[in-house]
């Protein structure tokens, strides 16, 4: 998943733990199997799942700085670099996530073009809250600020968005069977929207009645 431009060496989240056969990041826990640390993470997520959306009101405006808070509340006992903006370059085979260098600015640029605009989601109609969560889902995994566990936040937002709207929490589980059609979505999301909005209509309940895909 890394593709790092520059010499990377001393920066911490480049670093894997030892014995890990690089396969487990550096972390507080010493953990050096991927299965355990798999493991480790779901619990915390799961945990981080059942508090948030008692915590975001529904007429609450969210921003990149919930994101960050959400994901060191994830992860800060287990790295180091929790809640903290990456600062190695990432990418996924030849496609390539926003350089680390520009997440600041493009947080920002989330905040004030797409969480300001598609957030609060209280009162949106399905078809409008299917095109918010799919530009703002495209919007966050192209910046891909952290360093690990990018698409799961994603997913947190958008069910933080669906209690917005007082719907039921989204089963992702479509997506996962589907990840080469999920990461075209991606791909196309740099300048076209539609085909995460036909994924988001297939995981919200009743908004892709109509649609024969």
């Amino acid at each position: 998943m890394t593709s790092d431009r520059y010499d990377t060496s001393g920066n911490l989240e480049a670093q894997f733990e030892p014995g890990s056969n690089d396969s487990v990041l550096k972390n507080k826990l010493g953990i050096q199997s991927a299965a355990e640390m798999d493991e480790v993470e779901l619990d915390l997520l799961i945990q981080l799942y059942d508090a948030v959306p008692d915590q975001v009101e529904a007429d609450q405006t969210l921003s990149s700085a919930d994101i960050k808070e959400w994901h060191r509340r994830w992860l800060g006992n287990v790295y180091a670099w929790a809640g903290q903006y990456r600062s190695v370059n990432m990418g996924k085979g030849d496609f390539h996530f926003a350089a680390a260098a520009q997440i600041d600015r493009l947080m920002g640029e989330l905040d004030k073009r797409f969480l300001a605009r598609y957030t609060p989601c209280a009162g949106m109609t399905d078809e409008q809250l299917v095109e918010a969560i799919a530009t703002v889902h495209i919007e966050l995994i192209l910046i891909h600020p952290f360093r690990e566990g990018n698409g799961r936040l994603s997913r947190l937002l958008a069910n933080v968005m669906v209690m917005q709207a007082n719907r039921p929490e989204l089963d992702f589980s479509l997506w996962d069977e589907q990840k080469a059609r999920y990461f075209s979505a991606i791909r196309a999301g740099l300048d076209d929207y539609e085909p995460m909005k036909a994924l988001v209509r297939q995981v919200l309940p009743g908004a892709g009645k109509h649609e024969d895909d």
